[in-house]
């Protein structure tokens, strides 16, 4: 081995003890505190009890765990459904290269680049049941005859907290989709134009075409980052009211630092890992068949 090579892997050294420690540790320690009997009482133990797959089986006999995975989905369809329309909207109304809609974009990063919990509480006074600004709007349209308690009832909670959601993740896929949009070629809209194509024809047959590499891109990780979401709901609702919003990354908080029962807690979080892990595989193979193509 050349002395070039071997100065190589030590420029990687650095990189690989961080994932060590700060991702592949925290894993494989999840998933042996996910077999133990682990609470507050037996936390610093050193012989802690293994039960296996019993905290799985217990978690799967749950009525909250699989209201928690529901109320999961619902809440990652829902957002990424309008984050992406929304998104998808936007790049193609500012990309345009002016003053105005430079500052029009600028001014749509702001969602993305303010802190989760900022935006949470933002949303909390937007939503508030006495003077927040949804409920103003809709009386003053009359929609509504009297306050709607958005945070005190299931479905409205749920409603939200998806809205709040979508506020924040429109940016992502806004500049994305703005990048992918910028590099098709102006030939084929010209060309189109020439075969008399209209605006919907060139959108659909060239727009989206061109961009499904982004596109699906776009979509797995919108799926990913939203459905591990905590911070928005944690502050706008806490889970409730009656569970009624609680994902599950609350499920596995509340299972660890609110009940202590550490070990359930854990094994929820593998659940949620195990189905992004599924995710991430099927994307790998998608992109690995379109090179392939």
């Amino acid at each position: 081995m050349k002395r070039s090579d071997k100065i190589g892997y030590w420029f990687v050294v650095p990189a690989s003890l961080f994932m060590a420690m700060f991702m592949f540790y925290p894993i494989i320690y999840n998933a042996v505190l996910s077999m133990q009997h682990v609470d507050v009482m037996t936390l610093l133990s050193e012989d802690k009890k293994f039960v296996f797959l019993d905290n799985y089986i217990r978690i799967f006999r749950e009525k909250s765990f699989w209201n928690a995975l529901k109320n999961t989905f619902i809440f990652t369809f829902g957002s990424i459904v309008f984050q992406f329309s929304i998104g998808f909207f936007l790049a193609v109304l500012f990309n345009r290269e002016s003053r105005g809609y430079r500052f029009m974009r600028a001014v749509m990063m702001v969602p993305y680049i303010m802190p989760a919990t900022v935006s949470a509480i933002l949303f909390k006074f937007i939503f508030n049941a006495s003077g927040g600004i949804a409920n103003e709007i809709f009386l003053s349209l009359g929609l509504i005859k009297e306050p709607v308690e958005w945070l005190l009832t299931g479905k409205t909670a749920m409603i939200s907290v998806i809205v709040g959601n979508i506020w924040c993740g429109i940016p992502f896929n806004m500049v994305l989709l703005s990048s992918g949009i910028a590099a098709i070629p102006m030939e084929y809209y010209e060309s189109a134009v020439l075969d008399g194509a209209n605006v919907f024809q060139k959108f659909f047959y060239i727009t989206v075409p061109s961009l499904r590499s982004s596109i699906e891109a776009i979509l797995v990780l919108g799926f990913v980052y939203t459905f591990r979401c905590f911070e928005m709901i944690y502050v706008m609702t806490g889970g409730g009211p009656a569970n009624g919003t609680e994902l599950m990354t609350l499920l596995s908080y509340r299972s660890s630092f609110v009940e202590f029962n550490f070990s359930q807690g854990a094994a929820v979080a593998n659940v949620l890992f195990l189905i992004l892990f599924v995710v991430g595989i099927f994307y790998t193979k998608m992109l690995g068949k379109e090179e392939t193509a």
